[in-house]
């Protein structure tokens, strides 16, 4: 995969537009903390009208949802776009879906905002892995600030985790939920994964359903092209109580121990704690002897 290109740095005064590509946000309180926060570092921050809209588990119809995305992009005021919260379907926006902008724009979220930020990345912008409006807040301090300094122009610290061996590679990183990801794979939006590293975290996912998601990507021979891998949390995957089952840690040491790759877990990203904000599509260096993973400077 080629590098991807960073909008222009963001700077307080500029005007972020909040968008809902996927599920019905299930209360307000934990999105306006976010809001507040992106407010109080300077920036103009819009909350469409609609942002309470429900069809289903869903923020809006396809078309609504599709709408209020283009709405955002074609805005030639709007530097960046806030995902308000993840669920299930922004994969349903990008079927017949252009991506069209007066300029490109910054957007930022993760878990089900993964298909929305590789498709971006086919498209050459690099998009950022990291808190949604309604995760924000939950965020410690060096957390945020380690979002706002990415976004504002500024090179992040490395994350520390558990290194496996098998040495230190220089990749195109992409950060993805695997469930996202592997729904994903065999379509338009599947990624050429030559050349990278891919950061992976999950959540609510039993360990055979991990155990099956991997090994669609090793029958499918995307660890051949992968050069190495960065663990985040795999939360809620604990097995059922009374079935036999592996851990979710034997599962991802099993499938993925013997690739001969990099590979680094542990990482303080992802759902149930912090999740340190990953750039999409921008090169990085994992180093699994020191268990670290790096973004390199803009």
């Amino acid at each position: 995969m080629q590098l991807c290109q960073c909008p222009l740095p963001l700077q307080p005064g500029d005007r972020l537009r909040v968008v809902l590509p996927s599920g019905a946000l299930r209360e307000s309180t934990n999105l306006e903390r976010g809001v507040a926060i992106w407010r109080s570092r300077g920036y103009q921050v819009e909350i469409e009208p609609s942002y309470s809209d429900r069809w289903g588990y869903l923020a809006g119809t396809d078309e609504q949802r599709r709408q209020q995305l283009a709405q955002a992009l074609q805005d030639p005021d709007c530097r960046g776009i806030l995902c308000g919260r993840g669920g299930w379907g922004a994969a349903r926006l990008l079927e017949d879906w252009q991506w069209r902008w007066s300029h490109p724009k910054w957007l930022i979220g993760f878990s089900d905002i993964t298909s929305l930020l590789l498709s971006l990345a086919k498209q050459g912008v690099a998009g950022v892995h990291g808190p949604l409006l309604t995760t924000l807040a939950t965020e410690p301090d060096w957390s945020q600030q380690r979002l706002f300094d990415w976004i504002e122009g500024r090179s992040v610290p490395s994350l520390h985790g558990v290194g496996w061996g098998h040495g230190c590679v220089t990749g195109v990183l992409l950060p993805v939920n695997l469930t996202v990801a592997s729904s994903l794979l065999g379509t338009p939006i599947q990624p050429n994964f030559v050349n990278t590293i891919v950061a992976i975290e999950e959540v609510s996912e039993a360990p055979y359903r991990v155990d099956r998601m991997l090994t669609q990507w090793r029958l499918a021979g995307l660890f051949s092209q992968i050069k190495g891998i960065a663990i985040g949390r795999f939360s809620q995957c604990e097995p059922a109580v009374n079935i036999p089952s592996f851990t979710v840690t034997e599962v991802l040491r099993d499938r993925l121990g013997d690739l001969g790759i990099p590979i680094v877990s542990d990482l303080p990203f992802g759902h149930d704690g912090v999740n340190a904000a990953l750039p999409v599509g921008v090169q990085a260096t994992l180093d699994a002897k020191a268990g670290l993973l790096s973004i390199d400077p803009l």
